[in-house]
């Protein structure tokens, strides 16, 4: 079984209308899908918007259905001039970029219990996934390090930062803390991203003008890839 989660509706339900044999279980506050897309057994989940409310879903999702593997989808803001609107993002690594315990003379975004501040997707997802995204000849497809935190960035200083520190090329506020669940766990993971906006002064604007083209585009490499396992 593939476990899908994405934080809001519009990055999930085209893939749960696209599912066959459905049922769903309420946990937590959160709805489980499960079914087959193509003749792969799913579950699906909108997680809701923020690191924790990812973290439950992940959690939950392992311990009630045991996925074989991960994937986190939905969209993200640019944090490099050579990714734009409407490209795909893989990630290759994750970073908590506000988890800060640096007074303590930690590096900024060290993570506890995984110890890591840039956190490993699984190869085998991610070349599973550049497989897939090769079979959408439309859709340029990068391959770079996500940096996630608990903020809409629309802050130019910050994404430079960002860019600079975490040689991060997109930012969103989920990924990270999915990956190290599964990191914990041993679930493989991966991370899927569609840029919906430049993470800049204009990003607000961005984002409700190309969110809904952004999470089409990530929707369509998950049915890419389950064309590919199939």
């Amino acid at each position: 079984m593939i476990g899908i989660i994405g934080a809001m509706e519009i990055e999930v339900m085209q893939l749960v209308k696209a599912m066959a044999d459905t049922s769903q279980e309420k946990i937590s506050g959160i709805t489980y899908f499960l079914g087959r897309l193509n003749s792969s057994a799913v579950v699906i989940a909108k997680c809701g918007v923020g690191k924790v409310n990812a973290a439950v879903c992940a959690q939950t999702m392992i311990l009630k259905y045991a996925p074989e593997m991960m994937i986190n989808i939905g969209v993200a803001g640019s944090l490099s001039p050579a990714v734009s609107i409407g490209e795909i993002v893989l990630g290759d690594y994750a970073v908590q970029y506000d988890f800060d315990t640096s007074a303590l003379g930690d590096p900024v975004g060290l993570t506890p219990e995984v110890n890591l501040v840039k956190m490993p997707c699984a190869d085998n997802v991610l070349q599973l996934l550049q497989k897939a995204a090769a079979r959408l000849m439309q859709i340029k497809c990068h391959v770079g390090t996500v940096a996630t935190g608990d903020q809409f960035l629309n802050a130019p200083d910050l994404k430079k930062k960002l860019a600079s520190d975490f040689s991060a090329i997109a930012c969103e506020m989920e990924g990270a803390s999915i990956c190290q669940v599964c990191l914990l766990n041993g679930v493989p993971f991966g991370l899927v991203r569609a840029i919906s906006d430049n993470a800049d002064d204009d990003s607000d604007v961005d984002f409700n003008t190309f969110m809904r083209m952004a999470a089409a585009q990530s929707t369509a490499l998950l049915l890419a890839l389950m064309e590919e396992l199939n």
